[in-house]
């Protein structure tokens, strides 16, 4: 991956991966390891959180066109080796949540994938992609079920806040 082109996204948008895809990896352990990797480093990097939820979905059995789909992750990370997670300091105790969910995203069991991400002031606290638990009827159920959790995170929030001594 040293002479690896970089690349400015962290998944092509033009394929979605599905478990059926492509043969069957040989030594699934290499695949496991960065994946791994990858988890560890989304703690701190939230724009890998969507491109590492979708590939680690696949860890039972991976196929190529997965392994492909990691070293795009990884042609990203050596494009982006410069972005850094910082902490502002900010007299705005603002509580702000942003939310977005596609519909019926996967092709093998068409649930949806929903995420949100929760600022205090221009601080980003936390954030999330997960796939959702149940399959959604319309758009606007899966929209709402990721308003719900966004929202459920900033109730927790403001508890902690006040908890702290914080006032709104």
């Amino acid at each position: 991956m040293m002479f690896a082109k970089p690349i400015s996204s962290p998944m092509s948008a033009s394929f979605p991966l599905s478990k059926f895809d492509g043969s069957t990896i040989t030594d699934p352990s290499l695949y496991r390891s960065t994946i791994g990797s990858l988890q560890y480093l989304s703690l701190t990097r939230p724009d890998l959180s969507f491109s590492v939820n979708k590939v680690s979905q696949f860890m039972q059995e991976p196929r190529d066109t997965h392994w492909t789909a990691v070293k795009h992750i990884l042609r990203y990370l050596k494009f982006t080796s410069d972005h850094t997670f910082s902490i502002y300091h900010s007299s705005s105790h603002s509580l702000t949540a942003y939310s977005d969910s596609d519909w019926a995203g996967c092709p093998d069991d068409r649930r949806s994938t929903s995420g949100y991400c929760t600022f205090l002031g221009r601080n980003l606290l936390s954030w999330i992609s997960k796939k959702q638990p149940t399959m959604s009827r319309s758009s606007t159920e899966s929209e709402y079920k990721a308003l719900a959790n966004a929202s459920s995170e900033l109730v927790w929030i403001q508890a902690l806040l006040c908890e702290l001594g914080q006032r709104f």
